[in-house]
């Protein structure tokens, strides 16, 4: 039976400051021990060295006033090493209390690698039928009995319930091998203590997960580095996709900057160079936009890609599309909305026969243009109606700015960024060097910023 096979168990609940192991402290240990000898319970408020938010007080209950008083982690290190010694970790989402004891031992300079099973997943295995597996879920299908909700010991007597409840309803091998499965996947990923997470600022900036043979993974950015890779270690719940990619990560390499704006921009530019297997990416080349141009009193949308010299300039452009097919794809159903007659505008050939109707108008789905039931001037304005708001907003300056954050300024040339300087004469160095391509990510950041009024925007 699996009380023979895992006979030393500890059920294991934390209160803590946040969610994040990094940067975030506990504030409550909550341990049921379960072996040949019984069960034995034991909890400790912890002094944290930090306040605690509100909203997490008005959760748990524990104050800043209880836990003023009460011994540091440091102080209680060795108790509960002691209790968890040569025990299976039980929690609920254990990454999180695993995250976070195994971040307050290495502060105190021990190692914390105990066999881990997170009852989410244990319960997601044996009950795959239902869609919730959070505690209070369980408590409610299972009929827990609840003490105190949200505090340390409370929560991991749920979880101990749990325990014999399941026992109760599954045979002891369909548990046993629920058990196996699971204790055979690492809950943090082992290869993290090499990866020297610690060091990292906790600062603005761009971070980069590298592979096997340095293969680049994922980039990402991040307003506190260290807290957001952190965090990606110690997620309570991650998709296949995320698993795959993290049990990948063999490097991680970090470079600050002066702000969100360049964080922002830098991973743009980063993962267009890099091309990370675990990011979205749109070549350049495929991005294009719909030209209104004047044919012989017709107005017609004509496609057009990033290469062309006035991309991003001019006023009369309605995108953006990540492909050619993409872009006909959204013309057809705004003429299709609209009723906008598709041989107008370029969709549909010409057919035999003088005054012959397109397709659409067999259906009621042109509105006669092609006929001369609606007359060309009347056509041509609904088709300006029917893109408005798809507009491509054309670059608003004559020349290049720069936006200056902190120390940096960064410099952007229709919507193309050129990078950091710190200086103007540096902008204007960098100028000469000519003008970059118009950029999908550089034009959607570039547009938020510059409707911020305390953006500090230098014109060059």
């Amino acid at each position: 039976m699996t009380e023979r096979r895992y006979p030393r168990l500890a059920f294991v609940d934390l209160e803590t400051t946040g969610g994040t192991a990094g940067a975030d402290r506990i504030t409550e240990v909550g341990i049921v021990q379960v072996d040949e000898q019984g069960v034995r319970e034991w909890s400790s408020l912890v002094n944290p060295d930090m306040p605690i938010p509100e909203f997490i007080q008005s959760l748990t209950g524990i104050s800043n006033e209880m836990v003023q008083h009460a011994p540091r982690f440091a102080d209680l290190a060795d108790e509960i090493g002691t209790r968890l010694a040569d025990r299976v970790f039980i929690a609920h989402n254990a990454r999180f209390d695993y995250g976070f004891l195994r971040s307050e031992f290495r502060r105190v300079g021990r190692d914390f690698h105990p066999p881990v099973l997170c009852t989410v997943r244990l319960s997601r295995r044996l009950y795959p039928e239902f869609e919730r597996h959070n505690l209070d879920a369980l408590v409610a299908r299972h009929g827990l009995h609840v003490t105190e909700r949200h505090r340390a010991l409370g929560d991991a007597q749920l979880i101990w319930q749990f325990w014999k409840k399941i026992h109760e309803a599954h045979a002891a091998d369909a548990i046993d091998e629920a058990i196996e499965k699971l204790l055979n996947r690492p809950v943090v990923l082992p290869q993290i203590e090499a990866l020297h997470i610690d060091d990292m600022p906790d600062t603005p900036g761009i971070y980069l997960f590298y592979g096997e043979e340095d293969a680049p993974l994922f980039i990402g950015k991040a307003d506190h580095l260290r807290r957001r890779v952190d965090a990606h270690f110690h997620a309570g719940r991650m998709s296949a996709r995320e698993q795959q990619m993290m049990s990948q990560v063999r490097r991680v390499e970090w470079r600050a900057t002066s702000g969100e704006l360049g964080s922002q921009l830098l991973e743009a530019r980063m993962i267009k160079r890099l091309q990370p297997a675990f990011n979205h990416i749109v070549p350049d080349e495929d991005v294009c936009a719909w030209r209104l141009v004047m044919r012989k009193g017709v107005l017609q949308p004509v496609l057009i890609m990033t290469d062309d010299l006035f991309f991003g300039v001019d006023p009369d452009l309605y995108g953006l599309f990540a492909s050619r097919r993409k872009a006909s794809d959204a013309l057809r159903a705004i003429a299709n909305a609209y009723r906008l007659c598709p041989r107008l505008l370029g969709i549909e050939k010409m057919r035999a026969g003088a005054g012959a109707s397109c397709t659409a108008a067999a259906t009621g789905k042109c509105q006669g243009a092609c006929t001369g039931k609606e007359s060309v001037d009347r056509h041509n304005q609904r088709v300006r109606d029917a893109l408005q708001s798809m507009r491509l907003q054309p670059w608003p300056y004559p020349g290049a700015i720069a936006f200056r954050e902190n120390a940096d300024l960064h410099v952007i040339d229709s919507w193309s960024y050129l990078g950091p300087v710190r200086s103007e004469e540096e902008a204007v160095e960098l100028l000469q060097k000519g003008r970059g391509r118009f950029d999908r990510e550089v034009y959607h950041i570039t547009r938020k910023w510059l409707s911020r009024e305390v953006a500090d925007i230098v014109e060059l």
